[in-house]
């Protein structure tokens, strides 16, 4: 074998090793939810309980006491269609910024891909977000939902958008957290934040009214342009503009409910960003992955 066949030990070939196994991502996302719902009544029924109590709390808190319900057309399925793309991503970034330890008695025993368990992660909250989809689907059916290609594509591209992200932060985050344990901690505040710093419970035009107001009108361009450069905000407005916005009355006018530029402009700045966040997130990932074993 001649020296340029050789590899650093410990060093694969990154996520193209987990394309290369997808027999052995098969396996862990299978392992991952068998582990999960051992010795649970409900099952993976866990992924229609949750996301409904968590609804029904912000609806009555957001929609009755504070009055979105007046000020939102068909704030329900506003509500709900952030939430069940909020909840895939504080799933997925959580679960994969704990894998690799989580996963450290296999790590020193045998050589695999390090980045499958991330992304094994990531696959299950994917398979926790069918079921909720599936809830949203339905409820937009019943409130007039007539979606079209561009409805669809936006969907799709919502998805992910989100994918990526939390695949990229997951892998930055999985890798920090052999070395810092502080780096869950550092994701729980960032998940925290992750529902409120996108327009999940409230609409962007509160965000542009509130900053109009608050600022001078420089200022709160700016801060308006930063807010919605969010990858979060583009996917949640995407998730939003396919299924909220053909239940409403607004859809003659969409500039009304979606904020300006949505698919020509800030769906290709969301994907640009995910990708170049996964792109980070691999390499630091590859960078620390040769010391795993001994960290561990």
């Amino acid at each position: 074998m001649s020296t340029s066949e050789l590899t650093t030990p410990g060093l694969g070939a990154g996520l193209r090793d987990v394309l290369r196994s997808r027999f052995l991502l098969k396996l862990l996302v299978a392992k991952e939810l068998k582990v999960r719902y051992r010795g649970s009544v409900l099952g993976i029924l866990w992924s229609y309980v949750k996301p409904g109590v968590q609804f029904l709390v912000f609806w009555f808190a957001l929609g009755v006491f504070l009055g979105m319900n007046r000020n939102t057309e068909n704030y329900a399925i506003y509500l709900f269609s952030g939430i069940v793309l909020i909840n895939f991503f504080n799933e997925a970034l959580g679960n994969a910024s704990r894998s690799v330890v989580g996963n450290g008695g296999l790590i020193k025993k045998i050589y695999l891909p390090r980045e499958l368990f991330p992304v094994a992660s990531v696959w299950v909250s994917a398979v926790h977000f069918l079921p909720q989809l599936l809830v949203l689907l339905v409820a937009c059916l019943f409130a007039g939902w007539t979606p079209g290609v561009f409805q669809i594509f936006a969907a799709v591209a919502g998805f992910t958008i989100v994918a990526l992200l939390a695949t990229g932060l997951g892998l930055f985050f999985g890798a920090a957290n052999v070395y810092f344990r502080d780096s869950e901690n550092f994701v729980d505040m960032l998940l925290m934040i992750a529902t409120w710093a996108s327009p999940v419970l409230y609409t962007w035009t509160m965000v542009r009214d509130g900053l109009a107001t608050a600022f001078s009108a420089g200022t709160a361009s700016v801060l308006l342009v930063i807010y919605q450069a969010n990858p979060l905000t583009i996917a949640v407005e995407l998730f939003h503009f396919a299924f909220w916005l053909p239940t409403t009355s607004e859809l003659t006018d969409p500039a009304i409910a979606a904020p300006p530029n949505l698919l020509d402009m800030w769906l290709p700045i969301g994907l640009v960003t995910a990708l170049l966040v996964t792109v980070l997130g691999q390499w630091t990932f590859r960078r620390l992955e040769g010391r795993f074993a001994q960290e561990l």
